[in-house]
């Protein structure tokens, strides 16, 4: 067995709109030339602006729309080849959590339903067999067996985001995509969420793979992560060494948006200016990036970066650098990399465990112990 469970190469996605008859065509160009390996059994994250591409990555990583070139292996097999039926049979190994809850659940169905259609078509379960392993993924995922019977919309956010996590886990999945799984929800409730996947996976040995915008999350629970920018990857890399040793100018700004806590109890942001280096030669910890995404439809020429990068030259411009291995584990998409001038301390000083994220991962903690003796980690309405 490969220590590879998921594997994209040069993936692109580009979507038409328009061409009507008085209105020319437009080509969006979604994701372009991403290649990436997914180790079996870790939590690979996606970050990066909203825009990126990061939520058609996801997508296309479970062939849930398809690629317009390129292709994605799971276990070796090629899933851009697979016929519809074997394409069928293959999707209760690899399962998908959306970013609302709410929408991603039919109003019309109970818990019972929803949660029980896959074992329905995958397992061929029905009867007493089927009530009872539904009731079981409830308790698993912290809620309570009556609450089958129940339709979504009486439950909260978090209970729902509950049920898409039994809805997923039903078939028996290896594999788990979540599109900002908790991006929807309250701070208390993102962190009992973040929690109860972490469980899961340790408990299942499963792998995940996250999209968040909330980089204290990622660097929570994920192993290793990749930074998008305009539907490419710029960098890739372990978690600690990206926080603590960001290579790309795109990272470096990611990390100095992140609010610090300061004295008083008040958040301390990135100051205004955006001055990209000091007296000393460090880039500061008020410098921010400027700008806006450029547009899909017309990515910049050269570097997709270079537009917004106080470090670009001519030759960012017109020649795209490659995602290259520059040191064991790292890959960078940069041609200045290695001449880029260090980051000042306080512009990075991101804690693993900081007071504030401490306080909101130890919620769901406590709450898990509890749940050893109990029925439920989240009291129904």
């Amino acid at each position: 067995m490969t220590d590879i469970i998921l594997e994209a190469r040069d993936l692109h996605r580009r979507f038409v709109t328009g061409g009507g008859l008085l209105q020319r065509a437009t080509t969006i160009h979604a994701v372009g030339g991403v290649s990436l390996r997914i180790r079996r059994g870790e939590t690979f994250a996606i970050v990066g602006e909203s825009g990126c591409g990061k939520s058609t990555l996801a997508r296309l990583l479970l062939r849930l729309i398809e690629p317009s070139s390129g292709s994605v292996h799971y276990d070796g097999r090629d899933l851009t080849a697979l016929p519809p039926r074997d394409m069928r049979a293959l999707r209760a190994q690899m399962q998908f959590i959306f970013q609302d809850p709410f929408s991603s659940l039919n109003p019309r169905m109970t818990v019972d339903r929803i949660v029980g259609e896959p074992l329905r078509l995958h397992l061929g379960l029905s009867g007493a067999a089927l009530r009872a392993r539904v009731a079981g993924l409830l308790t698993r995922v912290g809620l309570r067996p009556e609450h089958a019977d129940r339709y979504p919309h009486e439950f909260s956010g978090g209970q729902r985001q509950r049920i898409c996590i039994a809805r997923a886990l039903a078939s028996g999945p290896k594999l788990l995509v979540g599109d900002e799984p908790v991006s929807a929800l309250d701070v208390s409730v993102q962190a009992q969420i973040v929690n109860l996947l972490e469980d899961l996976k340790a408990d299942l040995g499963l792998t995940l793979v996250v999209i968040a915008h909330d980089l204290a999350v990622i660097r929570h629970m994920a192993d290793r992560v990749a930074v998008m920018y305009l539907g490419e990857i710029v960098e890739m890399a372990a978690t600690e060494d990206l926080f603590t040793a960001p290579r790309h100018p795109y990272t470096r700004a990611l990390l100095r948006a992140i609010p610090i806590p300061a004295p008083g109890g008040r958040m301390s942001g990135p100051a205004p200016g955006g001055r990209m280096a000091d007296a000393g030669g460090a880039e500061p910890a008020g410098a921010v990036l400027g700008g806006d995404i450029p547009s899909p439809a017309a990515p910049p020429p050269g570097c997709r970066f270079h537009t917004r990068c106080a470090h670009a030259t001519a030759l960012c411009a017109t020649t795209p650098p490659p995602l290259a291995e520059v040191t064991p584990g790292t890959q960078v998409a940069c041609h200045h990399w290695a001449a880029l001038p260090p980051a000042a301390d306080a512009a990075l000083r991101v804690p693993a465990r900081s007071p504030a994220a401490e306080a909101r991962f130890a919620l769901y903690r406590a709450a898990s112990e509890r749940s050893r003796t109990t029925t439920h980690r989240e009291t129904a309405p």
